[in-house]
């Protein structure tokens, strides 16, 4: 069975949203650790901009390995 680009694109935003939040939170608790003090608004932005990539890789990445199959 294949899947749709649809669900291709609702698999890789579902991961990166739950991926989004534990990134987020790693920020927060580790940033400090090297000495790195930003705002919750910086660490929501870096965030968001790893996400983006992230999004665009799984689902690149998702309709890659359905071609091949």
């Amino acid at each position: 069975m294949h899947q749709s680009r649809r669900m291709s694109m609702v698999e890789a935003a579902a991961n990166v949203v739950i991926g989004y939040g534990i990134a987020v939170a790693t920020q927060v608790l580790v940033f400090p650790i090297f000495g790195i003090h930003i705002t919750m608004a910086d660490d929501l932005a870096i965030g968001l901009v790893f996400a983006v990539v992230s999004l665009a890789r799984g689902f690149m990445l998702r309709r890659v390995f359905e071609r091949l199959r």
